[in-house]
């Protein structure tokens, strides 16, 4: 089922992904999740310019939800609605449902932040929001390759999985988390092509009437508002 984690590319990426790190652990005390996985990506000061706006931080997040659908061969999709995301099993098994998206984005560092709400990979102590599943962007400082780097995360913080509480840890981690860390790497790798989706939603997408207002300057925009709502869709 897993496909598409492995970027073959017949053409130069316009962008170098780097690094690749995993960081998993479970609390012995209560069970949660942490799982961060990250990479560095190097590529020319202009593109990584061209792409650093509220806008394509938004279509970042839609690129992960594209990716996770492609990497399972379309048996895992994403959901829209005004109240958050479903990942969906085969079209109808609710796997995950989030809140709707948090964005915070500077000159620096772009956030987007879902908040898991329930879902039957979720036990009980891990539903209503205080999980999260996160992606987080930095630009680090300017080095003697005379390219733009960045550092990104996702992570998966405070995640209580129904699998840990039915039957053990060690399941749990040569199976679900496994899955997460293989098609969470394949995203990282991916995003070399900068080939980032456009948005569902478009919250802060530029208006063709009024390009400059409609859409927060990175300098001013910090944290974001939410998704407006949009229509269930896949």
């Amino acid at each position: 089922m897993l496909r598409g984690f492995r970027y073959r590319s017949r053409r130069a990426a316009p962008a170098v992904v780097t690094v690749l790190a995993d960081r998993t652990t479970i609390d012995p005390a209560t069970g949660a999740v942490r799982s961060v996985q990250t990479a560095d990506l190097a590529t020319t000061a202009a593109q990584l310019d061209k792409i650093w706006s509220p806008h394509d931080l938004e279509r970042l997040a839609r690129t992960y939800w594209r990716f996770l659908s492609r990497a399972t061969a379309f048996a895992i999709s994403v959901t829209y609605s005004e109240h958050g995301r479903q990942v969906v099993a085969f079209g109808v098994l609710p796997l995950l449902t989030f809140q709707v998206p948090e964005y915070e984005m500077d000159a620096d560092h772009g956030m987007i932040r879902w908040r898991i709400d329930r879902g039957v990979l979720v036990s009980r102590a891990g539903r209503g929001g205080n999980g999260y599943l996160e992606i987080v962007i930095r630009r680090q400082p300017a080095q003697s390759d005379d390219m733009a780097h960045a550092h990104i995360s996702v992570e998966v913080a405070n995640f209580y999985p129904a699998l840990i509480s039915r039957i053990g840890r060690r399941v749990y981690m040569a199976t679900q988390s496994r899955i997460h860390v293989i098609v969470t790497h394949g995203f990282l790798r991916s995003l070399a092509r900068l080939d980032l989706a456009e948005s569902r939603v478009g919250r802060f997408a530029p208006r063709a009437a009024e390009a400059g207002p409609s859409t927060p300057s990175v300098a001013e925009a910090g944290p974001l508002a939410p998704d407006t709502p949009a229509p269930a869709e896949r």
